[in-house]
Formats: structure tokens, sequence, C-alpha cells
């Protein structure tokens, strides 16, 4: 979604979900709550909005494709959908550019107990320290895979994809030493246009097939 510019207010720091909601929706949907305090969100340029859109489209056959072999399987594929990280409340909160997560009754709000996936497409503006703070979010909630779409210019394209998977257990380290974050995404798959031709195949969480075609500008 592509939102213009508009001058920021001057908001307290810290702001409950029923505050956001009395804010004009144009300043709202630009907002995360991390544990109630105030986020502001980048919005890319219209490559990332088309990148992000057939990503999207993309997932979506995939899940569709694998619904239909396994009808036991329920999944639902969003844009830019806000995923709540606690059991209850809406103080906490992030909003993945695309997600896949399980079905559930409609206009129900989305936890992270209910999401598989979830996906950032990063312009080259995108600082190093905010992906990863975010990313740390993700895996924080048990959000089981997170995927990081990276874009090129000159020409404009998709740099990389890469697929990471939540570490279910820690790995071993020296005694004494204490990990900065208590939970990690391991890196489970990545292509490159240079070097997968095909495009990305991964097996997980379900059989996803994506020629770079359907990625194109």
């Amino acid at each position: 979604m592509s939102i213009p510019h508009i001058e920021r207010p001057d908001l307290p720091e810290y702001m409950t979900w029923e505050e956001l909601e009395r804010l004009p929706e144009e300043i709202a949907e630009q907002i995360e709550l991390w544990d109630g305090r105030v986020v502001w969100v980048r919005r890319g340029p219209s490559e990332h909005q088309v990148y992000t859109a057939n990503l999207f489209n993309a997932l979506r056959r995939a899940a569709r494709k694998s619904m239909s072999e396994c009808p036991e399987q329920c999944w639902q594929v969003a844009l830019e959908t806000n995923v709540f990280l606690g059991k209850s409340g809406k103080s906490n909160f992030l909003t993945p550019d695309f997600l896949v997560f399980r079905c559930i009754e409609e206009y129900k709000d989305v936890r992270a107990t209910d999401t598989l996936l979830v996906g950032e497409v990063h312009s080259p503006s995108n600082t190093q320290t905010d992906i990863e703070a975010k990313k740390f979010r993700y895996a924080s909630a048990g959000i089981p895979w997170y995927w990081e779409v990276a874009l090129a210019r000159n020409p404009r394209g998709i740099a990389s994809i890469r697929a990471y998977v939540l570490e279910t257990g820690h790995g071993r380290i020296p005694q004494g030493v204490r990990p900065l974050r208590t939970a990690n995404y391991i890196v489970a798959g990545e292509w490159t246009p240079q070097d997968n031709e095909n495009g990305v195949e991964i097996d997980f969480p379900f059989p996803i097939s994506i020629p770079w075609s359907d990625l194109d500008y």
C-alpha cells in the first residue's frame, strides 16, 4: 500500500491500542506498537509495493495448491496485516509486508500463535539495525518462518530472498557467555537470480516454487 507523505504529529512515546484507534487512519497505519512503544513504519517506494504484491500472489498460489493436495491444512495469505504478538491485548504488534497464517474466523485478529510465516521486503534504504530489531521480535513471538527480501538498484529487481527457520534449541556457547537474544532464526534457504535460475524452491512450511518471472516488476 502506497501512503502519501504526511507530517508526523507529536505523539507520546507510548500509546495503547485504544489511543491508536482514535488517530486518523492515515497516521495510525504508519505506526506499530512494540510493547506499547510507538514505532513509525517506513513505507517504501513503488518498487517495494510491487514486489510485495508479487510475493503475496506467489505464496497464495502455493498455499492453495498445498491445501488442494492436503485438505486437512488451511492457510490464509495476506498483505500488510497486523500480527498481535501476545495471547491477549493489542498494544504489541508488528505489520509484516506479507504473511501466512492458519485459517481463522472472519475479521478476527491475527495472533503470532496463528502465524506460520512472515516476510519483509527491504529497500536499499533500510538499515540493518531496524531489520534485526524487527526480526528478533518475530522470533521472540515464536513465528516459525521469516522471509527477508532484499531489493537491488540499477537495475531494479530482487537481489536475494532468504528463508529463515526458528531455532528450536540453543547452540553450545562458552561458559559465562549470555546471548543477547533468547530466540533466533537460522537461514534455511537463500536464492538470487544469479545463482538460482529456476527461482525459489523450498518444501517448507509447505511446497513453494516461485520462478523469477512471477516476481518481475
